[in-house]
């Protein structure tokens, strides 16, 4: 429901630009995807259309700092705070992955009172018995 409207009218070389309009939408999801190199966060409805994202890279992090809980820390704040201009108040938190962001994010959201955290899951992928191993080395 998030629609975005920025259309453009030429009338006597004159360029009027209509405002941004946003969605009112009340509930969300917060994706959380922290890995070993970056943390990649995004804002979605309930049924799963994209809000609002950042990632550290996104943020203007390079290189080995990408993966630092400060980074993950600043791209949850970025997301968030686009997600508030579509009215969006109580979410359902979703970690996924091993990095260092995800326990930056879990601290930033407990300080954080704006919004109403319904549930925290943690949906990292874990395999039941994985590929088969190498074959053992013979010296």
């Amino acid at each position: 429901m998030a629609e975005k409207t920025t259309t453009s009218t030429t009338t006597a070389n004159k360029t009027v630009a209509k405002k941004k309009t946003y969605k009112n939408v009340a509930e969300g999801r917060l994706y959380i995807q922290s890995s070993f190199n970056n943390t990649i966060v995004t804002v979605t409805d309930t049924k799963g259309r994209s809000l609002a994202w950042s990632s550290a890279g996104h943020c203007g992090f390079k290189g080995a700092r990408k993966s630092t809980p400060f980074a993950a820390t600043t791209a949850i704040e970025k997301t968030l705070e686009e997600a508030k201009k579509y009215g969006v108040k109580k979410l359902a938190v979703y970690l996924k992955g091993p990095g260092a962001g995800r326990d930056a994010a879990l601290r930033y959201l407990r300080t954080k009172r704006d919004f109403d955290i319904d549930m925290i899951s943690d949906v990292t992928p874990i395999p039941h018995n994985g590929p088969r191993p190498p074959k053992q080395r013979r010296v």
